[in-house]
């Protein structure tokens, strides 16, 4: 039924499945794959058989972030762009903030489509994989999937940022500052997704609430969710995303950011990541008890 590249799309039963599909590379997101996730999102939302849609990944993982590696980067502006036209890079603060306001609006489309939109999150939700979970309507993770945004250490700040939304401003800060991780079963205390199961009951869980919203008029679905957004709107959300894409432009010309860079090109990407990641031990804060670590940075059992 697909003809996308990076991602699976299939309709059954009154929901559409959309499942990321690069499992060798724990689905990284690339601008190809936010491109057909995009266009796969808008296509459920025009299927009068949908009802909702269901978000996941193929593999281990749910997303271990967005692709540095350069892969799929050019991805046409227009079916006009040409080659003989000089376009936008990166060498400017605007044409950083141009691209990456260029990709929001691919993953905003979570939060504009009608129909409601469900979060199936296992394995690994970091960086970009929490980009595009928390623009879903509802979350379900297995609760031992590792959610967080390790590259707010040193690349940046968030360009999408419904972190405060859900968690409140001091839960946000403590882990967007840090870049530490927690738990799907932690984050499911602290509100950041709504439910964590054990893995194996995962699927059951989301295809279970998919069966019910099935049993809605879609209409009605499109009403209820649409309220609650305009809520949201109104406490700013939709204008923070937009200020998130210029503030991650101020975070990637900070020294922390700008050296990230060189090392990459010292070391090699996974080099240079090892060095920022290895300094944070196992890169875990603890929701409830104390945070007692080894001389590794490792939690120690309470």
């Amino acid at each position: 039924m697909s003809e996308f590249t990076s991602i699976i799309y299939e309709v059954e039963r009154g929901r559409a499945r959309i499942t990321l599909n690069r499992p060798e590379k724990l689905n990284a997101l690339t601008l190809q794959l936010q491109t057909e996730l995009n266009e796969a999102l808008w296509e459920a939302d025009n299927d009068t058989r949908v009802h909702c849609v269901i978000l996941r990944g193929a593999g281990r993982a749910f997303s271990a972030g967005y692709d540095l590696t350069g892969a799929d980067r050019n991805v046409p502006v227009s079916r006009v762009q040409s080659s003989d036209v000089p376009y936008r890079g990166g060498r400017s603060v605007d044409d950083d903030a141009w691209q990456l306001e260029r990709a929001q609006r691919l993953r905003m489309a979570l939060f504009d489509m009608h129909k409601p939109s469900i979060a199936q999150l296992h394995g690994y939700c970091l960086a970009g994989g929490t980009d595009i979970a928390l623009l879903c309507d509802m979350i379900i993770a297995a609760d031992d999937t590792l959610i967080g945004f390790p590259p707010a250490r040193d690349l940046g700040a968030l360009p999408n940022n419904m972190w405060l939304y859900n968690l409140g401003p001091q839960w946000a800060k403590r882990l967007t500052m840090t870049g530490d991780s927690i738990t799907g079963a932690e984050a499911s205390q602290l509100g950041l997704v709504m439910k964590a199961v054990p893995k194996p009951d995962l699927e059951a869980e989301v295809e279970q609430l998919a069966d019910r919203l099935a049993l809605i008029d879609p209409d009605l679905l499109a009403a209820n969710k649409r309220i609650i957004n305009l809520g949201l709107e109104l406490m700013g959300a939709r204008t923070l995303q937009r200020l998130a894409a210029e503030n991650d432009v101020r975070g990637h010309n900070s020294a922390a950011a700008l050296g990230f860079g060189q090392r990459v090109q010292e070391q090699g990407l996974h080099g240079a990541l090892r060095e920022r990641d290895g300094k944070f031990g196992d890169g875990r804060a603890r929701v409830n008890g104390p945070e007692r670590r080894d001389a590794q940075g490792r939690l120690i059992d309470p």
